[in-house]
């Protein structure tokens, strides 16, 4: 009986031959295929093909990705030197992190694109070097820049410098349909009559011809958004270069206009009503939709009740609806310290699904019973409504719990609700450290504006016991959650963080040896192979390669003791943020595979359905398994949905940290030539990154900057060494730094190293 042949069965059925290839006539042999079948047989082929599955070889034969070393496809990082690396979709044995396309191979494609490429050289340890064979999907449809009027024609140079080809823009092309730059505001309205009065100002371009290696590409302007000075043009800049979608088409508008934001009666009826209860929100002072709300109480028989109130998003966004289509294209709201690109319309983000106060809201109801340890006795998960007690902030709550009199008389009938809340908090948080969590308690850069939105400082954003306890009491939600689907045995989409990668974890060992610390774990095993390549000629090299062997073990615990060992000493900042680099990411996948930062076995998220797509998709979960029972989506269908979820949240994190960057440099160009105190953050072989003490702000020291010797960089002590007096810069030491230059356009500051005054020898008096 021929066997079906699906784009799935054909690629299936290569990667279990033998080197994971198969030739077409070996194919229609071992898949029965006749006449039509044949047909399709190669369509399904052609497809794996142009999607990167597979690849064909001269000789006939088809190789599955990701069942040799040979061929590998990915994401294409350019450098602005115009190198690249292939960013691999999978983990290949004898490869280690990704692989370097000299430029002229790196040249062909753009930055971002995902792409194919064949394995030219595998160094000793694992670094390989590769050719470009085919460009798998464009990653810019469009690109922004300035637009330039040259002699030879008028150009877009792209804002990203990651992209080194410019974009020619032919006569007629220059001038979008709306001739004027975009309405935003603070933005200055500008009338675009000729193609003169574009010249340095920033647009939008549809790439219509992809530029090839050392020719133009050809693209039409589509947006004209300011001069680079202007206000807010730094934010539209960073939206499109990132490709995050920011305007909602009228059918999703028309859709969010609709839905009624009063609660029927009808409703209430048909839920559990918890708006007798004083359930209140706490938030930052600026934030404008509110997710979550809690209420804590102390049961007669000493054990706690926790209930976790999630805005029912899903309630209102329905799978398919014009919503729901745009929030998996956005995927998570992005927030810039000026504004913020919402997942949902604001007439849902901040009004129908956010958790006003005393307004009736509809929720997903967590509610938790914990004994003295902070183990879950009893959970039950309920649609809900709520009236929300009050809006309270971070800042608030915190003055109430440290007793300030005039918050506590405000707040008199909450007061003492806030104590029970703060308990509990400590409570879970000393059950997640006993297990073996671990908490980075990273410092983050708070952006200061003024009334007219321009930047007046950059400090470190504060936490406090409030933020604390709804960190804590969110945890707990999103672990019980992910619990219950899991025992439920339904597919579900879940938060996994899986095991650091052995090198990284090497070369976080050898750091901390510098400074006396270790994470515990003994010498790293090693695993020995040969690999072997074979050439287009036909010709086959061998070669040995020696890495850390992914057979070791690590826990969670190793990094909280470090964490611990650390805590208050000088080179903490230092190493947690290295520890913390020596993590993987965090991801959304369809498959549990435990999270080894929280130490959890089970993760989800299911607290923030109005910003995070992924949270919505876990509430629909939830509410098909009180409706019937059962569950909401297939396996495959969650696993690609986590996927492009991962990839959106990481955009969004990208975008937002670019901007951050991007203000800090440009408020650092009025204070050209002031002194700052510094730590030493990293050490490279070009100088070392330095990061200022008060400001939060980082820095390159340039090696031929420094005074005083010629110096240069020892790479197995990671340090920079005079060659004459042995003079050292490491890791974790203080420096007096001058501020030389602030380049807005690269996003650089550039700093020199002051040496401390001499002291000026005595005169000996004679006599």
């Amino acid at each position: 009986m021929a066997k079906p042949i699906t784009d799935t069965a054909v690629l299936e059925h290569i990667r279990g031959l033998p080197h994971g290839r198969a030739t077409y006539k070996q194919l229609v042999k071992e898949f029965r295929a006749q006449g039509e079948e044949r047909g399709q047989l190669e369509e399904s082929l052609e497809r794996l093909g142009a999607k990167g599955y597979l690849v064909e070889l001269r000789s006939g034969h088809f190789i599955a990705i990701g069942t040799s070393p040979e061929y590998l496809t990915g994401r294409l990082s350019q450098h602005r030197d115009g190198y690249g690396f292939l960013v691999p979709d999978q983990h290949i044995e004898g490869i280690q992190g990704d692989v370097f396309l000299p430029p002229g191979e790196a040249q062909k494609a753009m930055h971002g694109d995902r792409i194919l490429i064949h394995v030219s050289r595998v160094g000793r340890e694992g670094r390989a070097d590769g050719e470009l064979l085919r460009i798998l999907k464009r990653a810019h449809t469009t690109v922004v820049g300035e637009f330039r009027i040259k002699k030879r024609g008028n150009f877009v140079i792209p804002a990203d410098d990651r992209i080194q080809q410019w974009l020619a823009v032919p006569e007629g092309l220059e001038i979008p349909p709306r001739s004027q730059s975009h309405d935003r505001v603070g933005a200055v309205i500008r009338e675009i009559k000729t193609v003169e009065d574009l010249d340095g100002m920033i647009v939008n371009a549809e790439v219509l011809e992809f530029p090839e290696a050392g020719e133009y590409g050809v693209a039409r302007v589509t947006e004209v958004l300011g001069y680079p000075d202007d206000f807010g043009v730094d934010v539209e800049i960073v939206i499109r270069k990132h490709h995050l979608p920011h305007e909602f088409a009228e059918d999703v508008l028309s859709e969010a206009r609709a839905i009624d934001n009063v609660v029927s009666l009808e409703e209430i009826a048909r839920r559990r009503d918890f708006r007798h209860l004083d359930i209140v929100t706490i938030d930052g002072e600026t934030a404008r939709d509110f997710d979550d709300a809690v209420w804590v109480e102390r049961l007669p028989n000493g054990h706690w009740a926790l209930q976790v109130h999630i805005a029912d998003v899903s309630h209102y966004v329905k799978p398919g609806s014009a919503i729901d289509r745009e929030a998996v294209l956005r995927g998570t709201s992005v927030y810039f310290p000026d504004r913020a690109v919402p997942m949902l319309p604001v007439e849902l983000s901040t009004d129908v699904c956010s958790l006003r106060p005393q307004v009736d809201r509809l929720v997903l109801s967590a509610s938790l019973e914990l004994d003295a340890h902070g183990d879950v006795v009893t959970q039950e998960f309920t649609r809900g409504v709520i009236r929300s007690a009050e809006r309270m902030t971070y800042t608030n709550v915190h003055r109430v719990l440290e007793g300030d009199p005039a918050m506590r008389e405000r707040y008199s009938n909450l007061a003492d609700r806030f104590e029970l809340m703060r308990d509990l908090a400590l409570i879970l948080n000393r059950k997640r450290v006993k297990r073996g969590s671990i908490d980075f308690d990273m410092p983050e850069a708070n952006i200061e504006l003024d009334q007219a939105g321009q930047m007046t400082g950059v400090t470190r954003a504060e936490r406090n016991i409030a933020h604390r306890l709804i960190e804590e009491f969110m945890l707990a939600a999103n672990e019980a959650v992910a619990s219950h689907i899991e025992k439920a045995l339904i597919p579900s989409l879940y938060r996994i963080h899986e095991q650091p990668d052995p090198k990284r974890v090497s070369d976080f060992e050898e750091i901390a040896a510098h400074f006396g610390y270790s994470l515990g774990i003994g010498a790293l095993p090693v695993k020995r192979f040969a690999v072997v390549k074979r050439h287009r000629d036909g010709r086959k090299t061998r070669r040995d390669v020696v890495l850390p062997s992914e057979n070791f073990s690590i826990s969670s615990r190793n990094y909280q003791k470090l964490i611990k060992q650390i805590a208050g000493k000088p080179e903490e900042r230092i190493l947690s943020y290295l520890m913390l680099r020596s993590l993987k990411q965090a991801r959304y996948s369809g498959q549990n595979t435990g999270h080894f930062a929280l130490a959890a076995q089970s993760y989800t998220h299911f607290t923030s359905p109005i910003r995070r797509y992924p949270d919505l998709v876990v509430h629909r979960v939830l509410t098909a398994m009180l409706d019937t029972g059962k569950g909401w989506s297939d396996e495959n269908s969650l696993r690609e949905l986590g996927d492009d979820c991962s990839f959106t949240e990481r955009r969004a994190a990208e975008a937002e940290r670019e901007l951050v960057e991007q203000k800090k440099v440009k408020f650092m160009e009025d204070r050209v030539g002031e002194q700052f105190n510094a730590l030493i953050i990293s050490t490279t072989k070009f100088g070392f990154f330095v990061e200022l003490e008060d400001l939060f702000v980082e820095g390159l020291v340039p090696m031929e900057t420094l005074p005083g010797d010629r110096f240069s960089y020892q790479e197995n002590t990671r340090r920079v060494v005079g060659d004459r007096t042995r003079k050292t810069y490491a890791i974790g030491d203080a420096v007096k730094v001058i501020l030389d230059r602030a380049d807005p356009v690269e996003r650089k500051l550039q700093f020199a190293v002051l040496e401390p005054e001499r002291p000026r020898k005595k005169k000996q008096r004679s006599g």
